[in-house]
């Protein structure tokens, strides 16, 4: 499975958002995340469906795939907005919803593809019944919330063990990290498993063009 680079968008700068993603798209990266914060869930506000509905046009002019991370409480009341919005992927908490799979089930039916994450103290033993069905799981590496923060090293384990759990299942789901993700550590995550590298400041704010940031990640897978 080729490995993506999924930067957050998080990390770019609002005055010119077009003009960031545009830059990382054309200097290669594979998919634009999402990170949708609430202040009640993770102690910070973002954004919601309408930043994912003006990426639209980038969506259909580039195909760049849109990933979406719900850091919010009740993620089953936003689903079908995100959808309508154009999201390709969501991803919600296992520690926000009370009923996990009806979730999961939730999102597949408006078209998009499922995603699940926890967070770093939370064990990778609540996701067993749902790593069947789901797309995508994603490893916190950091807590979410803030981007900027450096990655919490027992991580790495985890990935590990959240590789063997998907491989023993036959599952095919993207394996995404996200938190303190730069091309000092890629390949130590990639090689514990992950398929999918989320970076926010060591693209969107590296001291470098925004393509060498990229060109920095690639040298790496």
């Amino acid at each position: 499975m080729a490995i993506k680079l999924a930067p957050s968008i998080l990390a770019a700068d609002f005055r010119h958002l077009e003009a960031d993603c545009l830059a990382a798209i054309d200097a290669g990266i594979d998919w634009l995340h999402l990170d949708i914060m609430d202040g009640h869930f993770v102690p910070n506000i973002s954004f919601g469906p309408l930043v994912v509905r003006a990426l639209q046009s980038l969506r259909e002019k580039h195909s760049i795939f849109l990933d979406c991370h719900l850091m919010i409480d009740n993620p089953d009341a936003y689903i079908e907005a995100f959808a309508k919005a154009g999201a390709q992927n969501v991803t919600v908490h296992v520690e926000a919803t009370r009923h996990l799979h009806r979730t999961i089930e939730l999102i597949k039916s408006h078209d998009m593809q499922a995603g699940v994450t926890l967070n770093p103290a939370t064990p990778l033993s609540t996701l067993v019944e749902v790593l069947p069905l789901v797309d995508l799981v994603l490893i916190m590496s950091v807590n979410p919330g803030f981007g900027g923060q450096r990655y919490i090293p027992g991580s790495s384990d985890k990935i590990r063990r959240l590789r063997g759990m998907l491989d023993a299942v036959g599952s095919h789901a993207w394996l995404q990290v996200d938190g303190g993700i730069g091309p000092d550590n890629a390949a130590e995550v990639i090689a514990a498993g992950a398929t999918v590298l989320v970076a926010g400041s060591a693209v969107f704010q590296a001291d470098r063009p925004i393509a060498d940031a990229v060109a920095a990640f690639h040298a790496v897978f």
